[in-house]
């Protein structure tokens, strides 16, 4: 399900985009470019890696996965889609709280909603989501 598909997605720090996991080695990961298919090295010593599995958003009550947050995300696309990323803070705040009632006004920064629709816009417009909404129909 979500959390499995997104096992295999990493955000790599100074590198714009979402990049897939194809093999990991003691010094850093091969990753795989969504656009182009290319693989290629990066070093643990140069980049962080963030795996979108291991992505929580602060909530009142406790964290809520990435994967629920998307879920949300996509369950309002078509009434309320995401904003673009220029727009005011208070208008993607006002977003964020639509689609995550909950989440902890104190913990949760506009840097991190920014990247929430960032990653979700870069995998909607390469039909992440279609796949997964076809693999939960098999």
């Amino acid at each position: 399900m979500w959390t499995e598909k997104l096992e295999k997605y990493v955000a790599v720090s100074g590198l714009p985009g979402i990049y897939k996991i194809n093999s990991s080695r003691a010094n850093g990961l091969l990753i795989e470019n969504l656009d182009t298919g290319k693989t290629k090295f990066i070093s643990m010593r140069k980049h962080q890696f963030t795996p979108l599995a291991t992505v929580s958003i602060y909530t009142v009550d406790d964290t809520k996965e990435l994967s629920k947050v998307f879920q949300s995300m996509l369950d309002q696309f078509d009434d309320n889609p995401p904003p673009k990323i220029n727009v005011t803070a208070a208008e993607l705040f006002e977003y964020f709280e639509d689609i995550l009632p909950t989440y902890d006004k104190d913990q949760v920064f506009i840097g991190d909603v920014k990247k929430v629709i960032k990653w979700f816009n870069y995998l909607r417009d390469r039909a992440f989501f279609e796949d997964l909404s076809s693999d939960e129909e098999e």
